[in-house]
């Protein structure tokens, strides 16, 4: 097979194992693209033309797939949506998107039809994945369609919703090239080419990860398109991804940090009861990974720790596990068709390495916009430039080191304090098992730095701990980046992907005052 995409893969290899679903169903090349022709088939009756949005609220299962590949020849935009938001979130997304289509399973019937209700969806643009009231029956409109391949095809894309960290999430969209999907395939796989992976070969990708996330679907999109075969998992569990790994012969994947951390937690013996030298490019990226842990983890894995750093707006840089090795706490240099630059607060770009600013990426192609928001659109560019507020430097090679997020800075008697940073030093606590640092109120300092501490299997919450935790800092950070008070949670507010919400923790502490 010398075509990629796919649609060439299934027609030339109709047998080819393309997706194992979370439930252990095996779907094979030929099966699948039927299914995805006749979604395209049952929506196009509905009126969908080029250029329209799908929404979907499902979790990780063949349907997403089934959309994704339907989306991606009929020229529309699929718009995965985070289904650990409530029914007003999910609301604002589909009014946002202008949904011509919302497709939601009945494990979150509660929240679709909130939001459905909420956007003035009507209901016959409303198929859910099992059973919801009101809502038509997504596997009818599939099933009642034919299997051929549907004619006038043209490439679509995906949508994705920034995560909304301060505001309302924006819809990060790109204009469609009008070409045909099988025009569009070295585009849709060239994430993959970054790190070597081949086409049409033994190579079998794991989804650990929701696929509403961005990067989640791309790279396993990106596998997908290769001709690979794509295994899911509805819910991450580390030895369950071990013994998946062994199974299948897994080879690639996409990761964040928390994963690798609580992987490094299983009992030795466990980590050694399976197979894991299928593996060939794990990569990683979504937050910021301890040096520690990512050391750990290369000399459990080999060179297979690959590690990137870009958003949903574009990337980015890139770093092998050797070059890693070689200069610890990098995320890489730039990819072939990007550039990274450096910018102070005026907007003058800094040349000199070594000097910390704001770190900003340029792309040769593929320019996007945020749907419906010319103003932040602007606001994130300088030039040909756009950031997401990250803060970070260049060394004398080219290669990139991030500090923190910009928002997430503190500012302590003038000084700049990376909470990133001190996240790092705190986790190699062994009864740190996740951690959060950021800046609450201070009356002489303007802001001083607080941990709030997710402990490990088997530790408790106690002020003994948590006088531990700060004598364990105080050896390894500069005194003025000390935490002065460690709290206790049960449970970190993040989503599965990595993403910590750490407004969630911090806000509480600046009730009823301005952030400085």
């Amino acid at each position: 097979m010398a075509d990629l995409g796919f649609w060439a893969v299934a027609h030339e290899d109709p047998g080819h194992l393309a997706l194992v679903d979370a439930d252990g169903t095996e779907y094979d090349a030929g099966t699948l693209l039927g299914r995805a022709n006749q979604v395209v088939a049952g929506l196009r009756r509905l009126g969908m033309e080029p250029g329209d949005r799908v929404a979907t609220l499902l979790p990780n299962g063949v349907e997403v797939f089934e959309l994704y590949l339907a989306a991606l020849q009929a020229g529309w935009y699929l718009v995965p949506v985070n289904h650990h938001l409530v029914g007003p979130e999910v609301a604002y997304i589909l009014a946002d998107a202008d949904a011509k289509a919302f497709v939601a399973h009945e494990r979150f019937a509660d929240v679709a039809l909130d939001a459905a209700d909420e956007a003035g969806m009507p209901s016959t643009a409303c198929f859910a994945v099992g059973e919801i009231t009101g809502f038509g029956s997504y596997a009818t409109l599939r099933d009642s369609q034919p299997t051929a391949d549907p004619g006038g095809r043209t490439i679509g894309d995906v949508m994705n919703y920034t995560s909304g960290t301060t505001g309302n999430p924006k819809g990060v969209y790109r204009p469609l090239a009008g070409c045909s999907p099988e025009e569009a395939a070295l585009g849709l796989c060239g994430i993959l080419f970054l790190f070597g992976v081949q086409p049409h070969d033994d190579n079998v990708h794991i989804v650990g990860s929701p696929l509403y996330h961005t990067a989640v679907l791309r790279y396993s999109g990106a596998s997908i398109h290769l001709g690979h075969t794509v295994v899911l998992m509805d819910k991450w569990l580390p030895e369950e991804m071990l013994r998946l790994i062994e199974r299948y012969r897994v080879t690639t994947s996409h990761m964040v940090p928390t994963q690798f951390h609580r992987l490094l937690a299983l009992p030795e013996e466990v980590r050694a009861r399976y197979d894991v030298s299928s593996l060939r490019h794990m990569i990683h990226a979504a937050a910021p990974c301890p040096v520690d842990v990512k050391r750990q983890m290369i000399e459990w894995w080999g060179d297979a720790i690959d590690e990137y750093y870009a958003a949903s707006e574009g990337g980015g840089t890139l770093v092998t596990a050797k070059e890693w090795l070689e200069k610890p706490g990098t995320v890489g240099r730039p990819w072939p068709i990007s550039e990274i630059a450096i910018f102070d607060d005026a907007g003058n770009r800094i040349e000199e390495p070594g000097v910390v600013g704001t770190v900003y990426m340029a792309m040769q192609a593929g320019d996007f916009a945020y749907h419906k928001d010319e103003e932040k659109t602007a606001k994130n560019r300088i030039g040909r430039f756009f950031t997401v507020g990250d803060v970070g430097y260049l060394d004398e090679d080219g290669y990139l080191f991030l500090r923190d997020r910009k928002i997430d800075m503190i500012i302590s008697g003038g000084a700049n304090i990376y909470p990133a940073e001190i996240e790092n030093v705190l986790l190699g606590h062994p009864a740190v098992g996740d951690v959060a640092v950021f800046g609450i109120p201070d009356e002489d300092w303007g802001e001083q730095v607080k941990a709030v501490v997710e402990p490990s299997e088997g530790f408790g919450a106690s002020p003994e701990l948590a006088e531990e935790i700060l004598a364990y800092a105080a050896g390894r950070l500069a005194k003025f980046k000390l935490p002065k008070s460690v709290d206790f949670t049960d449970a970190m507010p993040r989503d599965p992907n990595g993403k910590l919400y750490k407004r969630k923790l911090r806000d509480p502490y600046w009730a009823g005052r301005e952030k400085i």
